[in-house]
């Protein structure tokens, strides 16, 4: 799959950075990069709308406060596999869990260590949100429980859920090469409990999940809420991420309608996560 790449300039950079990302993120774009004083978008070429994306970006220089400049270029796939893997440096969860790539030695490996290849996928554990996910996940007690990981991207928290001696485990993803990606990364990592699943909430098994985890983004969480709670058993956990603390507000304006009482929000950096049980 192609990937397109907006380059952006806002001047001045902060805060203008934060809410380019907060904007783009509610259109389809899936990551971004920051380069010294430039953001780097990016999305998939079928989510892509340019007239609509051009027309968003024109709006921010009605503001006087700020000028915004862009350049768009595509990238195909094995570029965009060679931006994840340069300079994949490894993550350090809490001292408690080493994210390492292959090539990654001795020294990088401590505590749990779970290795990934992550091509396209997202996941790595470099972005704040996958980050938190991870550190939430540690504190769980996840012996002998079922999990549903949405979203599973690299598969690196379904990998994690196994490692912590979750029975089984559902990853979905709508992005083919994210299950291939989560099967490769499992095998990796010696997993034998992930069930790797391409498609979207419909092909989620009605079963009484003990953990449900979702990183993804506010607008399908609020789509997929009533899912989750659906397949969330009675005193079950959710953990949400993959949204602006901005955001936490009006996913519990839904959570709280569906049963899904708050426990905690946690914060690194914008990002949020807020984990919910099921009364």
């Amino acid at each position: 799959m192609d990937y397109s790449e907006y380059r952006l300039c806002p001047i001045p950079f902060e805060p203008w950075n934060e809410i380019l990302v907060a904007s783009l993120s509610d259109v389809g774009f899936e990551s971004f990069m920051e380069d010294e004083n430039e953001l780097l978008a990016y999305i998939s070429s079928k989510n892509e709308e340019v007239s609509s994306i051009n027309a968003l970006l024109n709006s921010f220089n009605e503001n006087k406060e700020m000028t915004l400049t862009w350049v768009r270029k595509n990238i195909e796939h094995q570029n965009w596999n060679a931006l994840w893997e340069a300079d994949f440096e490894p993550v350090f969860v809490d001292d408690r869990l080493s994210i390492v790539a292959p090539f990654h030695g001795a020294s990088a490996r401590k505590n749990h260590v779970i290795e990934i290849d992550p091509k396209m996928s997202f996941g790595t554990g470099h972005h704040q949100t996958t980050f938190l996910m991870c550190q939430q996940i540690l504190s769980l007690e996840l012996g002998d429980k079922l999990v549903l990981d949405m979203g599973t991207g690299t598969g690196v928290l379904a990998i994690l859920a196994e490692q912590l001696g979750a029975k089984e485990i559902i990853a979905i993803d709508i992005e083919s090469w994210s299950v291939e990606n989560t099967k490769w990364n499992a095998e990796r990592n010696g997993c034998t409990k992930i069930d790797a699943i391409e498609g979207g909430a419909s092909l989620i098994p009605l079963l009484n999940f003990d953990f449900v985890f979702a990183n993804i983004n506010k607008n399908i969480l609020k789509d997929q809420l009533p899912i989750y709670s659906q397949v969330l058993s009675e005193g079950g956990t959710l953990l949400l991420s993959g949204f602006f603390n901005s955001d936490v507000s009006e996913l519990l304006f839904v959570a709280e309608k569906l049963n899904l009482v708050l426990e905690s929000v946690h914060e690194k950096e914008t990002w949020a996560l807020i984990k919910l049980q099921k009364r």
